[in-house]
């Protein structure tokens, strides 16, 4: 729900509130919750955390990038192996699948490169909006949002999307929050909802932007927004110079 009456300076302005407190809390670099250690790592490993946590996929990868040690060996990996390499990530079949198709375009069609176009990555096996925003955000430090579901049910909760749908949620994100902020918006987001905006039983007491947030009620958000407007101002100005 976006909030009612609400400007888009003011608007803006409540980003910026919001931000500041999530950059003390979390840190100013966005963290790779997944490991890796290069761009075709970091892709595999997130298109195996579709539907499955990234503790799990860290686990899995830890191994398999041992044991497939570049992309030809993925892409000539035999498929029933591969499967049951990753099974413990869910969806295993398809995620074969399209590991090695994509080691195989990678290859054949980016010389071994992963691309840094959001119509490259997505044209690749198994790569969706979501994957093609954190390669590009994480690899080559584009301004890019990356929406899963943490990012659509918490920017939902705090008025800045109005969508159950990833890719309408990601365009209204565009909109709503300044383009300096999109790569961490993602990370810091997650782990906002991970520790306070949970999708059942949310800690809203406990949640430090709750002034910030029309879900939980509160009527001061306007006078929360402006607090520090200064500052909050001051301080985008600075990381744009």
């Amino acid at each position: 729900m976006f909030v009612k009456g609400e400007s888009k300076a003011d608007r803006t302005l409540r980003v910026d509130r919001i931000m500041e407190r999530l950059d003390l809390s979390y840190g100013s670099e966005p963290p790779i919750f997944l490991k890796s250690s290069n761009a075709w790592q970091l892709l595999f490993a997130t298109i195996l955390s579709a539907q499955c946590t990234d503790e799990r996929v860290n686990k899995v990868t830890e191994k398999l990038f041992k044991k497939y040690k570049d992309l030809k060996a993925f892409a000539e990996a035999d498929i029933k192996e591969l499967e049951e390499d990753i099974r413990p990530t869910g969806f295993y079949h398809n995620k074969a699948k399209n590991i090695k198709a994509c080691a195989g375009e990678l290859i054949s069609r980016f010389s071994g490169m992963v691309p840094d176009t959001i119509e490259e990555l997505t044209s690749l096996p198994g790569v969706g909006r979501k994957t093609g925003n954190l390669i590009l955000g994480h690899v080559y430090n584009k301004n890019a949002i990356v929406v899963d579901t943490h990012v659509k049910r918490v920017s939902n909760r705090l008025g800045l999307a109005d969508s159950t749908d990833p890719e309408e949620t990601e365009y209204q994100l565009n909109e709503t929050v300044p383009e300096e902020y999109w790569i961490r918006w993602n990370t810091h987001i997650i782990s906002l909802g991970r520790s306070h905006c949970k999708s059942a039983n949310p800690d809203c007491e406990g949640c430090f932007v709750k002034d910030l947030c029309p879900s939980c009620g509160k009527e001061e958000i306007l006078q929360a927004t402006r607090a520090g407007a200064t500052g909050g101002k001051s301080r985008r100005a600075k990381s744009n110079m």
